[in-house]
């Protein structure tokens, strides 16, 4: 009686667990729609503020971002969440603008952005495969990762104020390992129970692939981009 207990507890949580991953899934996919709308206005906005004041811009943009993540997670347990969530990812599309505008200068911009995004797709389903087939538990990367993404930020913040070329290539470069790594590690809470709720987890994700997909954009200005 105690064994049938237990298994029935057992498949309920896999069952549940299948439904957070699930439905973290539907809405990444759906997150995707506000970002392309958000971006593709994004490219036709002026930001020469951003231009004339990199550091003010910068500083303003990731407090926007900050704001709106903390909003996402005091929602997250009802509908206003998913609204919050999509919100956001509306604003971090449009926020891509002056990157997006940035490659569309190179006269294979088109091809560049094409082959991030492709990149960035390949890259969240080979992993997400690996994590959700394989059932690894990746939950001790967890500390490493977290180490990492503070030293990132911090490398980051510093490079918006000395703008070093070579410094900015190794911070993308870096961030593109950190990200996938992440992608492993959050699909893998979700498996494992570790996530319960599917608006936190597709944040994570999101911001996996949008990290991902920027920094990826960056290595291949710098490496296969060609100037008219």
């Amino acid at each position: 009686m105690q064994y049938q207990t237990q298994a029935s507890q057992i498949g309920t949580l896999a069952t549940e667990q299948n439904k957070v991953l699930r439905n973290t899934y539907t809405m990444l996919a759906l997150t995707m729609i506000p970002t392309i709308i958000g971006a593709f206005i994004g490219t036709s906005i002026s930001f020469s503020f951003m231009t004339e004041h990199p550091i003010i811009g910068s500083l303003l943009m990731f407090g926007v971002m900050m704001g709106m993540l903390f909003a996402v997670a005091a929602l997250r347990n009802s509908v206003w969440g998913i609204v919050a969530l999509l919100g956001f990812t509306f604003v971090a599309g449009v926020f891509l603008g002056p990157i997006l505008q940035h490659a569309l200068h190179f006269s294979n911009g088109a091809q560049l952005v094409g082959m991030a995004a492709g990149g960035t797709g390949i890259i969240f389903i080979t992993l997400a495969t690996i994590a959700t087939v394989t059932k690894k538990d990746f939950s001790f990367m967890g500390k490493f990762l977290f180490i990492g993404m503070i030293l990132l930020i911090i490398a980051s913040l510093a490079n918006i104020f000395f703008q070093i070329p070579a410094l900015s290539l190794t911070i993308s470069a870096i961030a593109v390992m950190i990200f996938s790594a992440y992608i492993l590690y959050d699909i893998s809470q979700i498996v494992h129970g570790g996530e319960t709720n599917y608006v936190m987890a597709t944040l994570s994700l999101y911001m996996n692939i949008y990290n991902l997909f920027i920094n990826l954009l960056n290595l291949l200005m710098a490496f296969s981009g060609e100037r008219d």
